[in-house]
């Protein structure tokens, strides 16, 4: 089991950098530096405080200004997109392999330890991965559709719930922070299809599941012509450059068609 979970760990690591994942068991005792991915959801940690202070440091540095200069809403959304993005995508790597995991790791059972400039380090129970692991079915029938909807469902309504919960705090729109959530699931599949193009099909299946949740179906349209995806709100980050005048994401509401 040992062999086939760490086969399976560097096939999904083989997509990019924001598939890459460690493991743990579920319920060891933490080495340092890894901490519990739930801290960011808990107030009265201060964890997402930090975060969001870090990213709206690194937001103004880039503009030459002071932190101050970058609107705290701004750097919270910027800061929720990479950690939703960063949860979802060895997610739906594993997804694209055999199929997203019935339970999903809540954010008590995620690890990490903390990083600006690209994709923080990550661990997942290896519980989680021996499941998907030893399920070779493929979810073509009516049965394997509705488990992989209800899969879908509990990954959004869990973790990725809690972590729009708590950014909304920062007086951030949840419309917003959903179109987050639905732009880091495109990206991942964008990611995986440029990786390894060979699973475009159960990427996009996998995705699709996601994108169809009721959590997600308002937060995007998916031209019926090409595909072309375009989430129904903004991130903010065009905010974070002086006059507010920076560039805006290709996926972005603000895109002119």
């Amino acid at each position: 089991m040992t062999e086939s979970i760490t086969a399976l760990q560097e096939q999904v690591a083989a997509l990019g950098p924001f598939f890459t994942f460690e493991t743990h068991a579920a319920g060891s005792e933490l080495s340092v530096p890894w901490r519990k991915l739930s801290e960011v959801a808990r107030v009265e940690s201060g964890v997402m405080e930090e975060r969001v202070a870090s990213v709206r440091a690194a937001l103004a540095a880039g503009g030459g200004r002071p932190a101050e200069a970058v609107e705290l809403r701004v750097a919270a959304s910027v800061a929720h997109l990479g950690l939703v993005a960063r949860v979802v995508s060895p997610l739906l790597g594993l997804a694209a392999l055999h199929r997203l995991p019935s339970a999903p790791p809540t954010l008590d059972d995620l690890r990490w330890h903390s990083g600006l400039g690209g994709a923080f380090a990550l661990s997942l129970p290896r519980e989680t991965i021996a499941a998907v692991a030893t399920d070779h079915a493929v979810a073509t029938d009516d049965a394997g559709a509705v488990a992989g909807a209800g899969a879908a469902g509990a990954l959004l309504e869990g973790p990725v719930r809690d972590l729009v919960d708590a950014v909304a705090a920062f007086s951030v729109s949840r419309h917003i922070l959903w179109g987050n959530v639905a732009s880091a699931v495109n990206g991942a599949v964008a990611g995986i299809v440029s990786a390894a193009p060979a699973l475009a099909r159960p990427a996009r299946t996998a995705a699709l599941l996601m994108l169809r949740h009721p959590r997600l179906r308002d937060a995007h349209t998916l031209d019926p012509r090409n595909g072309r995806f375009r989430r129904r709100s903004c991130c903010l980050i065009y905010r974070a450059a002086p006059d507010a005048a920076g560039a805006v994401c290709g996926d972005c509401v603000l895109v002119r068609r």
